[in-house]
């Protein structure tokens, strides 16, 4: 199972990923924070992306994606990661590690991390 964080999510839904990503994504069960819904209405209300969380496509890609809760064990890993970034991104990446599994993310900071494992 992977891990998808908001901005792969997004990538996704809008089918723009790159060949790379699509041969990975396709190779595993897609999972996400609870988090990524927040970004994604927030996202939506402030007019930086146009997908709608009431759509009725976007309502059945997200019906076919895990979503993990957030959780105690979640929100205390997220203060024991190696890296420091936006506190949803924290989230996601410590969702990835609670339940070992890989993440999909593009995020140069994240990425840097020695703690994770990475889907690519």
């Amino acid at each position: 199972m992977l891990v998808l964080d908001t901005h792969v999510l997004l990538h996704a839904l809008a089918g723009d990923l790159t060949p790379r990503e699509q041969t990975v994504l396709s190779r595993d069960v897609w999972s996400i924070s609870a988090i990524s819904l927040w970004e994604v209405a927030k996202l939506r209300q402030l007019g930086r992306i146009e997908i709608d969380l009431d759509e009725a496509d976007v309502v059945r890609a997200l019906a076919r994606i895990h979503t993990w809760p957030l959780t105690l064990e979640i929100c205390r890993a997220s203060t024991r990661l190696d890296f420091q970034g936006d506190p949803a991104d924290e989230l996601i990446a410590a969702t990835s590690l609670v339940h070992g599994a890989a993440l999909a993310t593009r995020d140069k900071q994240i990425r840097r991390s020695r703690s994770l494992t990475f889907a690519w």
